[in-house]
């Protein structure tokens, strides 16, 4: 009897892991300002979900696209789990995001809107879940983007200045 209350305080007392980021949209941040950002949840088959434990995914070049009322992840890749069998679902499919009915109404009228556009930013565990923090977003000029790199420079620069300083 005594065995049994060990391991089940053993495992109230482990360490969860509550937010673990998976994936990053880099490309993403480069090219658009963020106006808004939602959490969503996303309908992935169970070997999927594994797949995204062990970080096989990619939010590269990948969109957000209203399809049927409801809000849909597209060119996501998640390759397939190693030990699924036969039956692996397609890579880049189609997954749909869990938002509310108003967050999708408000969005879908925000990116209706000339020059606004919904990316995927993240893709991380809250919990059990996986969640894709989408953003509503606005394109940047060419001139932003190179000012952005131009700024990286000067501050890596003057890092390195600092550091063989010392």
């Amino acid at each position: 009897m005594k065995n049994k209350i060990e391991r089940k305080n053993k495992k109230n007392s482990a360490p969860k892991q509550t937010n673990k980021t998976v994936a990053v949209n880099k490309k993403a941040v480069f090219d658009y300002f963020f106006v808004e950002t939602f959490e969503a949840g996303i309908s992935l088959e169970g070997s999927e979900v594994k797949s995204v434990k062990n970080g096989d995914v990619s939010l590269r070049d990948s969109f957000c696209h209203m399809e049927n009322g409801g809000l849909e992840l597209k060119n996501c890749q998640i390759s397939p789990y190693a030990n699924v069998g036969a039956f692996a679902p397609d890579p880049r499919r189609s997954r749909r995001l869990l938002l509310h009915k108003t967050q999708i109404r408000r969005l879908a009228d925000k990116a209706a809107e000339k020059g606004f556009t919904i990316v995927p930013v993240k893709m991380y565990f809250k919990g059990r879940f996986v969640k894709v923090e989408i953003a509503l977003a606005k394109g940047k000029k060419n001139y932003e983007k190179k000012q952005v790199i131009k700024d990286r420079d000067i501050s890596r620069t003057a890092a390195r200045e600092i550091n063989s300083y010392k």
